[in-house]
């Protein structure tokens, strides 16, 4: 039980983010925390009056069922229909509902918990009242793709045109949320200067397009690189220009191709030798580049 001071704070916090009226007109109350530490989502009622026979509802971006609320049924005492996300792990304080206090704990939180809350009281007269609040979770960069809906895929990276010393290249993101941050680099994890980031937004996902032009440098390996902090999650892909390696130089005057994930467009035994020399390096590169995502190390690892 959580002592009167605490409490009080609390229940400041939730009162500077509620008005009653429409959900528009509210401001959001930030709260963070560490993976793997509890939390309390604050939320009291304007009046303070006793709720212990009142409705409150809480849901995470709008759709996921976090904890119900309804004249002492909830979903820790029999009522069923509890977001599989939140089962087992969200409770509210009994002994606050006579002072209006509908805030809940969230334990052994991860980075999957962060997002935006809210709390209703919906049958509160003469209007609903609403609070907002948006958590976010600390934790390590991962990779986490296969983990979190939402965490960008590996992104597409194409060769758009390309000379002997310029090459005009293209990152695309689709389906990603919350909106990530895409950024070029080189093989030594500097950014380079791209234009202006193309970003759409559909079905509650943001879709980037990223494009830079590099002029011939003594690299010719680069990343575009996604980050989405909120949910610490970062990937990677790499494109590789073949006619800026300097070994191969020699030939440089006598083809302009370009190696996007493997595909060649070059002719004659050159390009079988070149195709199977890169793909050993390739192979590995990407292995050790897995391997560092994971650690949450800088990407590109070279």
């Amino acid at each position: 039980m959580l002592n009167n001071t605490v409490w009080s704070i609390l229940c400041l916090l939730s009162l500077s983010a509620a008005r009653v009226g429409h959900a528009k007109d509210q401001s959001v109350v930030k709260v963070m925390s560490k993976e793997g530490h509890d939390v309390i989502l604050p939320c009291s009622i304007s009046t303070r009056e006793n709720i212990v026979q009142k409705v409150f509802d809480w849901k995470k971006d709008d759709q996921k069922e976090v904890f119900l609320y309804d004249a002492g049924i909830h979903y820790n005492n029999g009522r069923t229909g509890q977001d599989q996300q939140f089962i087992g792990r969200v409770s509210h304080y009994p002994g606050q509902l006579e002072f209006g206090n509908a805030s809940i704990i969230i334990r052994s939180t991860t980075v999957i918990d962060s997002g935006n809350y809210s709390c209703v009281f919906p049958r509160i007269q003469p209007h609903a009242q609403i609070f907002k609040i948006q958590l976010l979770i600390g934790g390590t960069f991962k990779d986490r793709s296969n983990i979190i809906p939402g965490a960008a895929q590996e992104p597409y990276v194409t060769i758009l045109n390309a000379t002997e010393h310029k090459v005009l290249m293209k990152c695309e993101v689709r389906g990603a949320f919350p909106q990530p941050k895409v950024q070029w680099q080189d093989s030594d994890g500097k950014v380079l200067p791209a234009e202006e980031p193309q970003v759409s937004y559909r079905d509650h996902h943001y879709s980037v397009t990223l494009i830079t032009t590099v002029t011939r440098t003594t690299t010719n390996q680069f990343y575009c690189v996604v980050t989405q902090d909120n949910i610490k999650h970062r990937t990677a892909a790499d494109i590789y220009v073949p006619f800026w390696d300097t070994k191969c130089n020699h030939s440089a005057g006598t083809f302009i191709g370009v190696w996007v994930s493997g595909v060649a467009t070059v002719g004659g035994p050159l390009a079988v030798l070149l195709v199977i020399k890169h793909i050993r390096k390739r192979q590995k590169k990407r292995s050790d580049q897995q391997t560092n995502l994971e650690n949450g190390a800088a990407v590109p690892l070279t």
